[in-house]
């Protein structure tokens, strides 16, 4: 295992994307596990899903009382991005701010070059300049695309996108890989697979799955249901965030006395993928024992195969060694689990509640 090299204890941390599903709950678990950190989050707040949600994830964090400062801006915005850098010194940045979603990049594609492309640029070049200690950053397991290799490893070759969600994401790799090499600056690519849990993205299947169900309406299971993917609940993905955060990558020189990019990638992902249609029979069961739906409510009349989606792959799988060998941490906790806390979660807030 590697030691850790940064004490977040008295630093200022950098989280981007922090009203977002994953941001907002790295920034909870940051202050619940350092005494003394300040925080500072950056969300454009936009409504690619329902704002109430990304509003209600802010109102926790603020009611938390802790030293936190949050900055509506867009990452593409170069000189809102200079000036934070400026004003802060942050020993961490984790950008986790993007524009997401496979089937949206095929409709909307300006928002991914814009987001993704431009924006993680303006987070390399500030870091650049600012001295950051460690540059953690969201990639995705949409970059392995159609990979008939199974389980992902990070050493596959991944040079074949099916969408352009995947084809920005990969390419934040390599510009965070040139920066790397270039500047000396120590940066760590994630590459999540399907996170979910409370309070998640609506965009998401089994947030839109039950959103329909719901609603009485049919839900489509793509690829006939078998798809296979890789569910990692946002608890494990934060998990893993947090340790890596606290091991940059360490600075080398090669023999040509140049320095070695101090740059690592890592998969955080559940390595234990799940049938799709089983998926939706355990969220169907869980969503009858948090009374969000009746007890004798006919999925089958509710349910249709449907072929596969432009962008979509059958099956993702994620090669965790690398991170159980560095970090001593695998995702563990089962879909049921998940599932469960997420149907509770949604009977609460939407306030469902069915005889």
């Amino acid at each position: 295992m590697v030691q850790n090299n940064i004490n977040l204890n008295g630093k200022t941390v950098l989280v981007t994307g922090a009203a977002g599903f994953i941001g907002a709950n790295l920034v909870k678990r940051l202050f619940h596990d350092v005494e003394q950190i300040r925080v500072v989050g950056l969300d454009a707040v936009t409504d690619y899903y329902d704002v109430n949600i990304k509003l209600e994830r802010l109102h926790e964090i603020e009611s938390l009382g802790r030293d936190w400062r949050f900055v509506k801006a867009n990452l593409a915005d170069k000189a809102a991005i200079e000036q934070l850098f400026e004003e802060e010194q942050f020993a961490v940045v984790v950008n986790l701010a993007a524009q997401a979603g496979v089937r949206y990049s095929i409709t909307n594609p300006d928002a991914y070059i814009e987001a993704n492309l431009i924006g993680f640029y303006n987070i390399l070049k500030a870091c650049r300049h600012h001295e950051v200690e460690h540059l953690v950053y969201a990639s995705s397991s949409s970059v392995y695309g159609s990979n008939k290799k199974v389980p992902y490893s990070t050493d596959d070759k991944v040079d074949n996108p099916v969408s352009l969600y995947a084809a920005t994401k990969k390419s934040n790799e390599l510009m965070a890989h040139a920066y790397s090499k270039l500047y000396n600056i120590p940066s760590t690519g994630l590459r999540f697979f399907t996170v979910y849990g409370p309070a998640g993205r609506p965009d998401m299947a089994y947030f839109g799955f039950t959103n329909k169900l719901r609603q009485g309406k049919t839900i489509q299971i793509f690829n006939y249901g078998h798809c296979q993917r890789d569910f990692t609940y946002v608890d494990d993905i934060v998990e893993g965030v947090v340790r890596i955060m606290q091991h940059a990558p360490e600075k080398l020189t090669g023999e040509d006395g140049l320095p070695i990019p101090p740059y690592k990638v890592y998969n955080i992902g559940n390595n234990s993928p799940e049938n799709l249609l089983d998926f939706v029979t355990i969220l169907q069961e869980e969503l009858v024992a948090a009374k969000v739906l009746p007890a004798d409510y006919d999925f089958e009349a509710h349910k249709e195969l449907v072929p596969m989606q432009p962008g979509d792959v059958p099956v993702t799988f994620a090669d965790t060694t690398p991170l159980e060998q560095d970090f001593g941490f695998k995702p563990s906790t089962s879909l049921r689990d998940g599932l469960r806390a997420f149907a509770q979660w949604y009977a609460r807030y939407y306030g469902t509640e069915n005889g």
